[in-house]
Order: structure tokens, then C-alpha cells, then sequence
């Protein structure tokens, strides 16, 4: 097996795992059972790049996550159901900073605890090397916005990133510090 990734000395493709979520480091023959799952037109409509459904589409998304070094394969732990994937990206040494995303979940998924139980591991680990992730979200992407608010992240700016895939290049910042996180992990303990 391959030695994971590491960015100055964070493991950026650990194994993670809790009681719903393993996160496992994302490998070349992992693309056609992801995109059995990212072939849902719907996972994208609020994505600015809504063709990410499609094979070519899939194709290109996928080989930015491989070529990342940071990208997971997400399973639901009990059941070995394939959940979606995210990773990490945009290591900052000197703002001590990461960047979480290109998150997506298969649609059955939606609006139960997967999202955080991924992102939960994703920010635990996280924190062990840096002080702050980051989220580029979409500004349409009022799902994902959603989700990220719910875990305690705050918008912080609006941004434009050109992507020659994506129709939208308006996206919004958000935050989570090592601080409030740690205190929203130990107030969901409680």
C-alpha cells in the first residue's frame, strides 16, 4: 500500500472512521462505484459545474481528487454502502490553514448525520496541524451552505474563482477555527 500523503507532516489521506463514517484514502479503481453514485443529475443542480453527473463531467472531477492526494472515499461503516467523497485541499503553512470540500453525498444520504459524521472526522483531524478550514461554497449551493452552517462554520467573504468547468464563479467563504470548534464538539458531547 502506498505511503498517504502528508503536508508538512498532516496525514492529508488517513483512514477515519466514527460509529456511522470510514474515510478511506480514494484510489484509481474506486471511479466506476463513485460514479454510480455521482451519475445522479440532482447531487449537482445547485453546483456550479451541474454536469458533474455525466461521465466526462465525473471523469474530470475525479482525476483533480486522485491528483489532490487528499481525497476520501466515503462508506458507510455497518453496511459498506458507498456514501460519496471529499477532501482536503489548499494547505496554507503560513495562515495555518486547509481547505474541505468537493464534498458530495449520495442522495439518500441528504438531510441525515453522514454530512457531519464525515465532515466531523475531516475537522477532528484537521485540527490536529492547522488552525483553521476553510469551505469554498457555491453561491447558489444553498444545501452545502446550509450543512456547513449547521456545523458552525461562518461566512466570512465572497469570492470569485474562475473555473473553466463551472458556469458559476461566485462562491462563498466560510470558516471554522480550532477554537469555536472545540467548543462545539464539547457543547454536542454534553
Amino acid at each position: 500500500m502506498p505511503h498517504p500523503y502528508k503536508m508538512n507532516e498532516m496525514e492529508l489521506q488517513p483512514i477515519l472512521e466514527n460509529e456511522l463514517v470510514k474515510l478511506i484514502p480514494l484510489k484509481k479503481e474506486d471511479f466506476e462505484m463513485l460514479y454510480e453514485v455521482a451519475s445522479d443529475p440532482l447531487i449537482w443542480e445547485q453546483h456550479p459545474d451541474k454536469y458533474r453527473y455525466t461521465k466526462e463531467g465525473f471523469e474530470k472531477y475525479f482525476r483533480s481528487a486522485i491528483e489532490s492526494r487528499g481525497a476520501f472515499l466515503g462508506k458507510e461503516k455497518n453496511f459498506d454502502g458507498i456514501i460519496g467523497s471529499s477532501r482536503y485541499y489548499d494547505y496554507d503553512e503560513e495562515k495555518k490553514s486547509i481547505a474541505i470540500g468537493y464534498t458530495f453525498l449520495a442522495r439518500k444520504y441528504w438531510g441525515t448525520t453522514y454530512n457531519r459524521a464525515m465532515k466531523t472526522l475531516m475537522l477532528d483531524h484537521a485540527f490536529k496541524y492547522v488552525e483553521t478550514v476553510i469551505f469554498h461554497i457555491g453561491n447558489k449551493n444553498l444545501r452545502s451552505q446550509k450543512a456547513i452552517e449547521k456545523l458552525g462554520a461562518k461566512k466570512v467573504e465572497e469570492i470569485e474563482i474562475q473555473s473553466p468547468n463551472e458556469s458559476e464563479n461566485l462562491k462563498f467563504l466560510y470558516e471554522i477555527d480550532q477554537l469555536n470548534w472545540s467548543k462545539i464538539r464539547n457543547s454536542k458531547q454534553e
